[in-house]
């Protein structure tokens, strides 16, 4: 498995569902399908994604959480 990263390339918004499915080996478009139903259920899922696209470096970028 990778780092959970965002990736510089590939990414529609922010690169979350990008990121998440690079780091398990899943396929980019399901990761999204589900993120995208999802948001039909009640709950906290834009905030959960903006909190990823703040706490998820971006490939390539130096700082790692240690």
């Amino acid at each position: 498995m990778t780092v959970l990263e965002r990736p510089r390339h590939g990414a529609l918004i922010a690169g979350v569902c990008a990121g998440i499915a690079n780091r398990f080996g899943w396929r980019v478009g399901l990761v999204r399908l589900v993120f995208v139903l999802s948001c039909v259920l009640p709950g906290p899922q834009f905030l959960i994604y903006l909190g990823l696209w703040l706490l998820m470096p971006r490939a390539g970028d130096d700082f790692r959480w240690s």
